[in-house]
């Protein structure tokens, strides 16, 4: 079994606190209402922060029907969330798991703040993975958060 830990960082204008507020403990509500385009739904199960399912459905029209997150680790006062893709298309037939760890903090450049994110994909057997296959989901979350991004732009107060 192979292991492959790939790592992005992001910058953003938005502090730390109202991003993670709106992209990790609030996104069930807030992405289908700015994106329903892409997601139909995000349903929770469970109680409190880690070991609750998120099931993200997708649009209709699009290349995914849904898929299953557990929450590993929900941190908000450091602003970190770790879970793992535990069900749906997402997870390829060579993958084992795909676990993401997402990290939000306050730079030294005034008004900057750092998205960084973390994968690690545990493939089955022989395979080997690309940065050019992760690639593409990489592009949808950069998507999704500058969307969250231009949100709190028309809305300031938002998640304050």
């Amino acid at each position: 079994m192979g292991v492959f830990t790939f790592s992005d960082e992001y910058t953003s204008s938005i502090p730390p606190a109202g991003l993670f507020k709106a992209l990790i403990l609030d996104s069930h509500n807030l992405i289908p209402k700015l994106m329903p385009q892409a997601v139909r739904s995000i349903e929770i199960t469970g109680c409190g922060g880690a070991g609750r399912i998120r099931q993200i459905n997708f649009a209709e029209g699009s290349q995914l029907k849904s898929i299953k997150n557990r929450i590993d680790k929900l941190d908000e006062k450091n602003f970190s969330y770790k879970y793992s893709l535990i069900e749906g298309e997402g997870l390829l037939e060579k993958l084992e798991k795909i676990t993401y760890e997402v990290k939000f903090e306050l730079t030294p450049e005034v008004g900057s703040k750092n998205k960084k994110m973390t994968s690690t994909h545990c493939a089955k057997g022989d395979f080997v993975l690309s940065e050019e296959e992760v690639k593409p989901g990489k592009e949808k979350a950069l998507i999704m958060y500058k969307v969250v991004e231009g949100y709190f732009l028309q809305n300031p107060d938002a998640y304050a």
